[in-house]
């Protein structure tokens, strides 16, 4: 996803920038994942889904997932989504839980509503291979 911006009267075109790159790059989304883990684990409706907590390797799965989502330059190579949420009984409202703490990072983080609400929005779009109930 791309936002178009005019930084001011010196630059007269339009430019175009994802919004991996409007949040801050990798280190805003290595927050973001950060952040998130930390209020999963926190969640009691949610921790259960975490026996093991997060590992490294679990959260550099998601900061390469969400950072290609949001246009970065990485590129998930891990296991397929569908099947690694297969059999976890994750409901709609467990995924609307997630995306309600994600947000509430996001703004902890000072990222801008709009901004934040465009994430939650792209995020959004992993549903289908999340949502297993």
């Amino acid at each position: 996803m791309t936002i178009t911006t005019n930084p001011g009267s010196c630059a007269p075109a339009e430019e175009a920038i994802t919004v991996y790159e409007a949040i801050g790059g990798r280190a805003a989304v290595v927050a973001a994942v950060e952040g998130l883990c930390g209020r999963l684990l926190a969640d009691p409706v949610l921790s259960p889904f975490f026996p093991a907590g997060f590992g490294p390797r679990h959260r550099a799965y998601l900061v390469t997932v969400v950072g290609e989502a949001l246009g970065g330059p990485e590129r998930y190579r891990g296991p397929d989504l569908a099947d690694a949420h297969r059999g976890l009984g994750i409901s709609d409202a467990q995924f609307d839980r997630t995306a309600g703490h994600l947000g509430a990072v996001l703004d902890e983080l000072g990222v801008p509503g709009y901004l934040a609400e465009r994430i939650v929005g792209i995020v959004a779009g992993l549903r289908p291979a999340v949502v297993t109930a």
